[in-house]
């Protein structure tokens, strides 16, 4: 490592977040360069965690506004059309507008929330901090990576600024209708923004990616063998391969979409007629050849993986957090990153299971089942590992413990349903129902958020050096928890009965009047959890400036190298030598003692693990 990356003497940890007067390298930071273009991991963590809760904020709106349409369809809200414009003219959306707030609800929460969001803020964290590095291996790359993130942020908002509108071709863009401009107004401008702004985000995540695995494998500290990674760090490593390996898979199947829109190719495209706009009979496209088909291969050989890249770093800080706080070693490591390694492989051998209603062979689509249900088996090992960890240990119920727990629990009910799914030959019956949105909410969507929710609470004291307040967050909890089961849950039973996803306004179905309490019921739980989650937002900034102070390094009790640095660290993360690892991260409740850290070196007379 060369001497750059070392800490100086001179070096002093500032006390106050506002204050620059300490000098790394021998000059003095100005705001912008300790703010903005920052190179140090923990400052582009919390530049990734801000930008993806403002996002967060955003994604949550979107979804607040279709379920009111979709909870009271024939109901003018005149605010709506103060908002909106034209694209809610009377106070009801539109239904091309409709279909463009699925699209970016559905974007900005996959990618933008729980894949930047998620894992650029604590990989970015803690992966330096727990292995005991400096920095990240190259921290100008790891500059970049938000940076080309902040782009694709920037080029995604544009796109609901301009007069077609935003994408809406539902967040997998499927061609042809994301291929045509002349399909529908989403199909214009918007979905060449959605596709930029895309590629500027793989950008992101390969930059970031190779960083982290470069880090993990090169810059552990003396005695920090791999066995000896926090579970945290392997969810980290795993994640970043399963990005490096299938984003770029992602982006040629965006860049040929691009051509398709631009440059008159066919790669997806073939037989297409159109009925002329000018009421002159029907227009044949002269594209030949391509298939939409291969689109939606392309898509899912990432869109499968993804939602790993978005649970394994959860699955990671849930792992750790659940062990911390309930003073006992985490159950069955190595099990743990057996299973880590199996749904990692599992990824990228299901992504067929979305397309069993193509014309897929079923013999193929029968080894695609099967595939699918053996991830059952890893996951169902975490969740005995997580329970048995939990069971009869001393739990102190923080909010960060109580997030870990309701991510089990959500991940257990929610994963059951993939069961049903992952057959072809019941999911022929539920593809395209509310059954679906019902299972990726939970299993993915809302279990994930609350494995960063558990991170946030968890290691808002090494971020900020305060504390956030306990009891908003255990308001947050609660309500969180039991809306998100009043919200998810029945739409499962709508699946069900056969009402489809991304229509606007069912009501016109007699076989779905019987839900409409049920939709309304859906709608206002809705709007309080999205109340309770402004009032999180409210509660991570008011305690990054007026939280209580942290008053000691380690106020968890944890045996991880995070909680060695001083409560406020420096760019460098360690005022002198980085310490030395001697056991792993896990000894909690052992010969008589509560924690014992990994700096400690194994006494004599101790039983080593």
């Amino acid at each position: 490592m060369s001497d750059a990356m070392h800490i100086h003497p001179e070096v002093v940890t500032t006390h106050d977040v506002h204050h620059d007067e300490h000098h790394v390298h021998h000059h003095k930071e100005t705001f912008i360069s300790k703010y903005i273009f920052s190179m140090d991991h923990k400052t582009i963590g919390k530049q990734f965690l801000i930008t993806g809760i403002i996002w967060a904020i955003i994604g949550g709106l979107f979804s607040v506004l279709f379920r009111l349409q979709l909870g009271y369809p024939d109901t003018h809200f005149p605010i709506l059309e103060t908002v909106f414009g034209k694209w809610a003219e009377g106070g009801q959306i539109k239904p091309e507008f409709y279909y463009a707030l699925i699209t970016m609800h559905g974007t900005v929460l996959v990618f933008f929330v729980l894949t930047a969001g998620l894992s650029g803020t604590f990989a970015n964290i803690l992966i330096p901090l727990q292995l005991g590095a400096r920095d990240m291996a190259s921290p100008f790359l790891n500059m970049l990576s938000y940076w080309f993130f902040f782009m694709a942020s920037i080029v995604m908002i544009s796109s609901l600024f301009i007069s077609t509108g935003p994408a809406a071709g539902g967040w997998t863009v499927y061609p042809p209708l994301s291929a045509l401009g002349q399909a529908s107004e989403g199909s214009k401008l918007g979905m060449d923004l959605w596709i930029v702004s895309m590629a500027l985000f793989v950008v992101s995540s390969l930059l970031g990616g190779l960083n982290y695995i470069s880090t993990i494998l090169n810059l552990r500290t003396k005695g920090m063998s791999m066995t000896r990674m926090p579970l945290t760090i392997w969810a980290m490593f795993f994640t970043a391969i399963l990005g490096v390996l299938s984003f770029p898979v992602l982006l040629s199947g965006l860049i040929l979409l691009l051509f398709d829109r631009n440059l008159g190719t066919s790669f997806y495209l073939s037989d297409i007629v159109f009925a002329d706009p000018n009421g002159a009979g029907m227009i044949i496209l002269p594209n030949e050849g391509g298939s939409a088909i291969l689109f939606q291969h392309l898509f899912w050989f990432l869109g499968h993986p993804e939602v790993y890249i978005i649970l394994l770093p959860a699955m990671g800080m849930v792992s750790e957090i659940l062990s911390v706080n309930s003073r006992k070693p985490i159950f069955g490591y190595m099990a743990m990153l057996g299973s880590l390694f199996a749904i990692a492989i599992l990824a990228f051998l299901v992504w067929a299971h979305h397309m069993f209603v193509t014309g897929l062979n079923p013999f193929l689509g029968s080894i695609f089942v099967l595939l699918t249900l053996l991830i059952a088996v890893p996951s169902a090992i975490k969740v005995f590992n997580w329970l048995t960890t939990l069971w009869r240990g001393n739990i102190r119920f923080t909010p960060a413990t109580l997030f870990a727990i309701g991510f089990v629990s959500l991940f257990i009910s929610g994963g059951l349903t993939g069961i049903f799914l992952g057959n072809s030959t019941i999911d022929i019956h539920l593809h395209d129902t509310m059954f679906v949105v019902a299972h990726f909410h939970i299993v993915m969507g809302v279990a994930s958020m609350f494995g960063m929710f558990a991170g946030i609470y968890h290691w808002f004291p090494k971020m900020f050096g305060r504390y956030m307040n306990s009891t908003l967050g255990y308001i947050h909890f609660w309500v969180t928890i039991v809306g998100s089961y009043l919200i998810f849950w029945p739409m499962h039973y709508e699946g069900l009965a056969g009402m489809p996803r991304r229509y606007l306004d069912k009501s016109s179905w007699v076989s779905f009047t019987q839900f409409g309490e049920l939709d309304k019921m859906i709608t206002i739980v809705s709007i309080i959890v999205f109340a309770v989650q402004l009032m999180f937002v409210f509660n991570f900034f008011y305690s990054i400036f007026k939280g209580r102070k942290v008053t000691t390094p380690n106020p968890w009790g944890s045996n991880t190298l995070e909680w060695t640095t001083p409560i406020r660290p420096g760019h460098g993360n360690w005022e002198g030598e980085i310490p030395e690892v001697h056991r792993w991260p896990y000894d909690y409740a052992k010969d008589g003692r509560e924690f014992i850290p990994q700096t400690e070196p194994v006494g004599e007379n101790e039983s080593k693990h």
